[in-house]
């Protein structure tokens, strides 16, 4: 990030009632899934969708240097990646940035020591601070070598000495457990390692891999997404939610490298759903439908129950009239979308209580302590408990009366950053610094938001809307 872009800010300008289509990138969660599973495969595979982003590309960037051939085409929205089958870990320790991207730095060091090598994981300060000890540990005694998180706390960077996983026992199952209450991330890591060393043999191994879950586990609707695209790498997995003490996971199987089609990203849709719900207009997200394999389309149904219509087709899902009514809702599930929740939710006629999702302060940030404060930066009154928050609406007399410019700090968290400025939808003076964090899941957001309201946004300098908006405008969108 340039100086000029830390400085940048944008502020949406408030209009009428939105309404308009628009299709967004490329799922991340699903590109980072089908390239572990399109490296680790036998064969060749063709990802088409993949989204293009600063978390994609860490982890292209670091299969590469690890030795993997994946060629990008179409604004790196296509992309051909050469499988895995008797290839060799890289002689020497090899140091892979992962920049700020959990699932890159999670996903990659299950894979990476099933895989066998030397390596070292690190990154920017705030992933430092990012817990990863739960995957660790759930991998350290069944390694043929060692796996350590460095920082205090069990944090990244991650120092790998492997050569793979260990001969399981009698019964061919490697036998793992993991914490489920932080992080899905951590199962969905260990859940795609298991197939690499079956992949790696010239002959089909008997060997599978079965992964017990402590207690509770945090967003399942991304653990059921993992399966479903190793499923589609041809590996079998099964997840049983009758254990007395939680989830089992086995998967059994090599992956086998194929034709991949990748879905929008429906994280990214709910903003665009938020806007018709805060602004009482009409937007239909394209390419997404009840058919899709990501959790977070089911926000539509949070905006339901808000006061929304909600339409289905297969071609797309249309959000139409405002969010009117407060709700008592648990996120767990689509934690992602707290933070859009938050917004709508200041302008509805009674309290929003969000519940389930303690885990969300051990994201990109705080998305609980730090959303609040930003939150009441704009004169919210919100209440904040351990597993989420309560937000008042803001009184109507605040969204008429003309006030100072707020800048919203959005802790170079590409969420905070998208979700916080659809309040310049009905409110003026709302001011998002560091615009260019969206660049970590979504680069051309602002310029997607712009065409869909239909009305330029306010930035800081001429010369910070070409570089957010021109470059996206000449480009086309993602």
């Amino acid at each position: 990030m340039s100086p000029a872009h830390s400085r940048a800010t944008v502020e949406v300008t408030p209009g009428g009632a939105v309404r308009g289509r628009v299709r967004p990138p490329g799922s991340k969660s699903l590109t980072n899934r089908a390239l572990i599973c399109a490296a680790f495969a036998r064969g060749r595979s063709e990802l088409r969708g993949a989204l293009d982003s600063e978390d994609t590309r860490v982890m292209i960037a670091a299969l590469r240097e690890v030795g993997f051939d994946i060629k990008t085409s179409g604004s790196h929205r296509h992309l051909k990646v050469g499988g895995a089958m008797g290839r060799h870990a890289p002689a020497g320790e090899q140091a892979l940035f992962i920049a700020n991207s959990g699932t890159s730095v999670r996903f990659l060091a299950a894979a990476l020591a099933a895989f066998g090598g030397r390596y070292r994981l690190h990154g920017v300060e705030r992933m430092h601070a990012r817990p990863i000890a739960d995957l660790v540990d759930a991998i350290a005694p069944h390694l043929q070598g060692t796996i350590r998180a460095l920082s205090p706390h069990g944090c990244p960077p991650v120092e790998i000495d492997s050569r793979g996983y260990r001969e399981p026992g009698a019964s061919m199952a490697i036998e793992l457990s993991v914490a489920g209450n932080v992080s899905s991330q951590y199962l969905s890591g260990l859940m795609m390692s298991g197939p690499i060393q079956a992949t790696q043999a010239n002959e089909s191994a008997p060997r599978s891999l079965r992964v017990a879950v402590d207690g509770d586990l945090v967003s399942l609707p991304y653990v059921e997404m993992t399966a479903a695209v190793m499923r589609d790498f041809g590996v079998s997995v099964s997840i049983d939610a009758t254990q007395p003490s939680g989830h089992l996971v086995s998967i059994c199987g090599a992956y086998r490298g194929c034709q991949y089609a990748i879905e929008p990203d429906a994280s990214a849709a709910s903003y665009f759903w938020a806007a018709a719900a805060i602004t009482g207009g009409q937007v239909t997200v394209a390419g997404l439908n009840r058919r899709s394999l990501q959790g977070d389309v089911r926000f539509v149904d949070v905006l339901e129950k808000m006061g929304c219509k909600v339409e289905w087709s297969d071609e797309g899902i249309t959000v139409s009239g405002r969010a009117e009514r407060g709700i008592d809702v648990d996120m767990n599930s689509i934690s992602d979308t707290v933070q859009t929740l938050s917004v709508v939710a200041l302008f509805a006629s009674q309290p929003t209580r969000v519940r389930g999702v303690a885990h969300n302060r051990f994201k990109e940030t705080d998305r609980i302590g730090d959303l609040a404060r930003e939150l009441r930066r704009l004169g919210a009154t919100v209440d904040e408990h351990e597993d989420g928050l309560t937000i008042h609406p803001l009184p109507e007399a605040r969204l008429d009366s003309e006030r100072e410019p707020t800048k919203i700090q959005t802790y170079h968290d590409h969420r905070m950053a998208m979700s916080l400025a659809l309040a310049g939808l009905r409110m003026r003076g709302v001011l998002i610094t560091d615009p260019s964090c969206t660049g970590k899941t979504y680069p051309n957001y602002w310029y997607d938001l712009e065409t869909l309201i239909g009305r330029s946004h306010h930035w800081s300098s001429s010369e910070d809307r070409q570089n957010f908006v021109g470059a996206a405008s000449a480009g086309g969108t993602s």
